[in-house]
């Protein structure tokens, strides 16, 4: 570790570079690349192994939280994040691990969030005291749907039964509770959807994450539907309307849509994605894993580690360094990565962040154009989409970096 004095001066060469990091914080995501099964709408870095070596595991990550630290002394840590994959899969013992080398490198916010994914599962509800125990204070749950029917089709493992009494498990655990679920599943008519997502607000978690199914390539969704033998999924016009009816109840509700695909009580919005919404710095450890780091004498890189979780291990043991690629962010490309992640956001971007960051504002006729149609609109330097807008929100982001 470097002495006080020294991470001032780091510090210090890190404030010159400009302060757009700390507006958005700075956190820590791992990767845990594995699973029971390989869901048929997932494009996510996930495999399926038979064994795991989780001491190599833990020693690995450990390493690469040494190798962090010397590169970022003194940043305060405002969230960790365990994604993946299934990190509910992961030994207790590595979790706590990894979080008391954390600790060790890095000064904490005294509100530190530390969120594990999990399955909705028995097996893995029953490590949850195990994960609080080890730091964890906040689960977020892949329920994906309550209909049994439509589990099975989105390749589950678990039933709404079990869902439901792993929910109730981790209620009784962590103060903290999110759940996902997926609409415009095939055959999913809206007052279907209406009534699931209405019986998933009485749950009483705290925050949810709704997200539309999207069918990507090199998923088993994608190939049926290249074969033309994915039926039943609704239609753009029923898709927008189910979009549109997910903002007004959960708006009824309290559950305030702070970003397009997130809906959350006051006060329980997930601190650690709103680094990556607000353009903050965040370590990407693990396989597969992205990160953005502002740097003393470097400006602010992405990093990029190889997909493969036995490359990734090897790296780490052989090089000491599981980082595969670090480019340099260009001004005007961090500008478009911030108007583009903040326009999620229903607080919305900085127009003078946005223009410090591209040395030029953007078009006041497209704003106006824009406003005009109600796609967005202004409040003092701050620009929002409207409901309506956040819809085409990619057609809105094409029109102002065009």
């Amino acid at each position: 570790m470097l002495s006080e004095n020294s991470q001032r001066a780091v510090l210090a060469d890190i404030y010159a570079i400009g302060e757009d990091w700390r507006e958005g914080g700075f956190g820590l995501y791992f990767h845990w690349p594995f699973c029971e099964a390989k869901c048929p709408y997932c494009d996510f870095n996930s495999h399926v192994a038979g064994a795991i070596d989780q001491g190599r595991w833990r020693a690995a990550f450990r390493s690469e939280i040494a190798r962090v630290a010397a590169l970022t002394p003194g940043r305060v840590v405002n969230s960790v994040f365990f994604g993946g994959g299934t990190p509910s899969l992961m030994e207790a013992e590595t979790v706590a691990a990894v979080l008391q080398a954390v600790q060790a490198a890095w000064p904490l916010a005294n509100d530190l969030e530390v969120t594990l994914e999990a399955n909705p599962r028995s097996v893995e509800a029953a490590r949850f005291k195990a994960y609080r125990d080890a730091g964890v204070n906040r689960v977020s749950m892949g329920m994906q749907a309550l209909n049994d029917a439509d589990l099975r089709r989105l390749g589950r493992l678990h039933s709404v039964q079990e869902g439901i009494a792993a929910f109730e498990t981790a209620q009784a655990v962590f103060d903290r509770v999110s759940f996902d679920l997926i609409y415009a599943r095939q055959d999913q008519s809206l007052k279907a959807w209406e009534s699931e997502l209405s019986q998933a607000l009485g749950m009483a978690a705290d925050h949810l994450s709704l997200y539309q199914l999207t069918i990507e390539a090199g998923t088993a969704f994608g190939a049926r539907a290249a074969g033309g033998r994915l039926h039943g999924l609704p239609d753009d016009d029923v898709s927008a309307d189910m979009y549109m009816i997910t903002q007004d109840i959960c708006e009824g509700f309290g559950f305030s849509g702070y970003e397009t695909s997130n809906h959350a009580a006051p006060g329980a919005e997930s601190r650690h994605n709103l680094i990556y919404w607000r353009s903050g710095d965040y370590a990407g450890i693990g396989p597969g894993a992205h990160g953005r780091l502002t740097l003393p004498g470097r400006g602010r890189i992405a990093t990029e580690t190889p997909l493969s979780p036995d490359a990734w291990l090897a790296r780490v043991e052989k090089t000491g360094d599981g980082t595969s690629r670090e480019s340099p962010l260009p001004p005007e490309d961090q500008a478009m990565e911030y108007l583009m992640m903040a326009l999620r956001l229903t607080e919305g971007c900085d127009l003078e962040r946005y223009a410090r960051l591209n040395g030029a504002a953007l078009s006041p006729e497209k704003l106006a154009s824009l406003e005009e149609m109600a796609l967005v609109q202004r409040d003092g330097q701050r620009l929002r989409t409207t409901v309506q807008g956040r819809i085409v929100l990619n057609a809105i982001l094409r029109e102002l970096l065009a």
